[in-house]
């Protein structure tokens, strides 16, 4: 049965308009994305026959291009359209952050820097430069490491934060297992670069170690 035949309280447009977006399933979220379904498939049929292929919506939207673009109903147009989309998101979030301090947007600056780092399939060590203000001076992707970890240097850090003049920063890095508790060289490599940032009095307000679930905040763990 078409979508178009589904009584009105169960199409996921008419729900998202009647109800908001938080009330859809990831399938319903994904049909709306994906507007038409395939030969005998709706929308829907189709986002959770992605879902299952993929595991979760998570690796939907992080799947490589040409895995992506391979699955029945999919295709390079598809694939450009969920770029944008999530493009979009990481736009949206960073203006969010920069609107005032980072500390007053913490939802914001979770979901950023979830969409920065946890579709990646290698370590990635990245920081939040913040002024005296704890206002955004910029976001950068630092280090690029690979699944084993990233070689983070702490001198460069140094010599970042002082050519943008921060005051602070918050560092972020991404575990592409999934598994976002903190190892005890994460904890180690926090510590190291805090002592090098107060030689020159700059202030580490939090470490944030991205997986699947919620960002892990070192300062909410009392780990800075």
């Amino acid at each position: 049965m078409s979508i178009k035949d589904w009584p009105d309280q169960e199409r996921p447009r008419e729900k998202l308009l009647q109800h908001g977006a938080g009330v859809l399933s990831d399938a319903e979220l994904l049909a709306i994305f994906l507007r038409t379904g395939v030969r005998g498939r709706s929308a829907v049929a189709l986002a959770r026959d992605l879902l299952a292929r993929f595991g979760s919506l998570n690796a939907v939207l992080s799947a490589p291009p040409q895995e992506f673009c391979q699955q029945h109903g999919l295709g390079e147009t598809k694939y450009a359209q969920l770029q944008a989309v999530l493009e979009i998101g990481r736009r949206y979030l960073q203006e969010q952050m920069q609107q005032g301090r980072v500390l007053d947007s913490p939802r914001a600056t979770r979901d950023f820097l979830s969409l920065k780092l946890r579709h990646l399939p290698h370590e990635m060590f990245a920081c939040l430069f913040l002024d005296n203000q704890h206002q955004v001076i910029c976001f950068e992707e630092m280090f690029r490491g690979t699944l084993d970890g990233a070689s983070v240097y702490p001198r460069e850090v140094v010599k970042r934060a002082l050519a943008l003049n921060a005051k602070a920063v918050i560092f972020a890095h991404n575990h592409p297992s999934g598994i976002a508790e903190p190892s005890a060289s994460d904890r180690s490599l926090t510590q190291r670069l805090q002592e090098a940032l107060q030689l020159v009095e700059i202030r580490v307000l939090d470490h944030f170690v991205v997986g699947k679930g919620e960002p892990v905040s070192f300062a909410e763990r009392g780990l800075i």
